[in-house]
């Protein structure tokens, strides 16, 4: 399991112009190949009527599976250059389509990889992009006096606290990033004389997401 990588969050939507033909590419996250393909099916029904629809997608961990395709361009001149990109931005899980409607000025094989290559860079520029961290939540309970102690050593390591209940005691909830569990967790225990007590709640991957701290589940990935 990777303990971060990047991903769309939202898909987004650009367009570019090249010698009077239009080329709009469209991204969208998946969790499989079934969803991707699915994806390259609704983006050909919609544009029906273009010339081209290239499509190109990358999945798995490690880029497991990679699949491109020229639909009809010059071979290597659209699928494989949009898919360099994906590569190239190491983003996980996502599928992009650039549909081509032609403006009658042939571009040549160096124009059309450019202009591929571009209108992919351009729609993943219009989509969020977001680092998916993996780590575990987790409920720290002290009293007032190892409150202090506890948001300054969260607050060197950048830790958002995403919950705070203030009774006798001090409950915070945090989400600690994997590599720096063990760290915080010692630093914690030795600035409160081993006082507070450390609870794990729940594994999971997390993102900063417009400045928010958000838990990811399975369903998070999604189109506005």
């Amino acid at each position: 399991m990777l303990s971060q990588y990047k991903t769309v969050y939202c898909g987004g939507e650009a367009e570019i112009i090249e010698k009077k033909s239009r080329f709009i590419a469209t991204v969208q996250p998946v969790k499989n190949e079934e969803e991707a393909i699915a994806f390259i099916e609704r983006m050909k029904k919609k544009y029906w009527n273009a010339t081209h629809n290239c499509s190109a997608y990358v999945l798995g961990e490690h880029f497991q599976i990679q699949r491109c395709s020229d639909d009809g361009e010059p071979s290597g001149t659209a699928g494989k250059p949009m898919l360099d990109v994906l590569l190239g931005e190491e983003i996980h899980d996502v599928v992009v389509v650039v549909t081509r409607y032609f403006g009658g000025t042939l571009l040549g094989t160096g124009g059309l990889v450019r202009a591929y290559s571009s209108s992919t860079k351009e729609g993943l520029l219009a989509s969020k992009v977001i680092t998916k961290m993996y780590g575990q939540k987790f409920s720290i309970e002290t009293d007032y006096t190892g409150l202090g102690k506890i948001q300054y050593i969260l607050g060197q390591r950048g830790l958002t606290i995403l919950n705070s209940t203030y009774t006798d005691k001090v409950v915070l909830e945090v989400l600690l990033p994997e590599a720096l569990i063990q760290g915080v967790l010692a630093e914690i225990r030795e600035g409160t004389n081993g006082q507070a007590k450390m609870e794990q709640m729940e594994e999971c991957y997390f993102a900063n997401i417009d400045g928010e701290i958000r838990i990811l589940s399975e369903n998070s990935l999604h189109n506005p």
